[in-house]
């Protein structure tokens, strides 16, 4: 299993972080994608991966890239760092990008203009897309239509759209990121009924620790925290709803990380 998003750098993690990757790896997990959110979070997820590239070889990789909140903060060279970010072989996408209309903590225009041209540096440099979508699926879906043909590949991350969305989505060959949303009846409910619609070669799995901590974990854990080695529990869910096996969920989103972000193979990796 690889977990496709996981927000490292956070604060939550300062006093234990080794210990949670230790973790992860006990839970059977062969790598950890690092969020950047915007630059400096991209560098700190970077330095993450190595300084602990001895101790967990091939294990830490990273994105590079502006979240729609820090939308209004970019510097003017934001572009270029995030250029000088890209050419370390630990960064493996350009984001976490796209756009937030649900809160907009930065204006919509300057979240399409920084949007925009995230998107126009990943097809320059060929690298795949992390995309964040929130009430905005419209805008965000124009904006990515010229580059479809042009990047190698995207990511829906942390999927939560209608079924509409999806279906859009999949056809646009676009991979669909599933979190510890689908595990919350309460406001998943849409992603529940949804979920096995989602060709298995499209799927990637992820937790987006320290956030959405799967409610189905049993017995329930102390902290609130979510944290990769909590990965199996989505991918228990996932088979429960849609009838496919454990392994073969675990396996085949593996395959389509490794493709994806061009990390090791598992069969490297043994």
């Amino acid at each position: 299993m690889i977990d496709i998003g996981v927000n490292l750098t956070n604060k939550r993690f300062d006093k234990d972080r080794e210990d949670v990757i230790r973790r992860a790896q006990m839970a059977e997990l062969n790598g950890l994608l690092i969020t950047g959110t915007n630059v400096e979070e991209s560098q700190k997820a970077l330095l993450l991966c190595q300084q602990y590239q001895t101790e967990f070889p091939k294990f830490l990789y990273s994105t590079a890239g502006v979240h729609p909140h820090d939308a209004d903060h970019v510097s003017i060279d934001y572009l270029e760092q995030l250029k000088q970010l890209a050419l370390h072989d630990q960064v493996k996408a350009i984001g976490e990008c796209g756009l937030d209309f649900n809160r907009n903590f930065s204006a919509p225009a300057q979240q399409q203009k920084v949007f925009s041209e995230q998107v126009a540096l990943a097809a320059e440099l060929q690298m795949p897309l992390f995309l964040h979508q929130r009430d905005a699926f419209e805008p965000w879906f124009a904006i990515l239509t010229p580059y479809l043909d042009k990047v190698p590949a995207m990511v829906a991350h942390c999927f939560t759209g209608s079924k509409a969305e999806l279906t859009q989505c999949i056809s646009a060959d676009m991979y669909i990121g599933i979190t510890g949303w689908l595990c919350d009846e309460r406001r998943g409910q849409n992603l529940r009924d949804i979920v096995s619609t989602i060709p298995l070669n499209r799927l990637l799995i992820e937790t987006d620790a320290p956030y959405l901590t799967p409610r189905t974990i049993r017995p329930k854990p102390k902290s609130s925290r979510n944290e990769p080695s909590y990965l199996p529990f989505i991918v228990k869910e996932i088979a429960s709803i849609t009838g496919l096996d454990q392994e073969q969920i675990a396996w085949q989103t593996s395959c389509n990380a490794e493709r994806v972000f061009d990390f090791p193979s598992t069969k490297e990796m043994l």
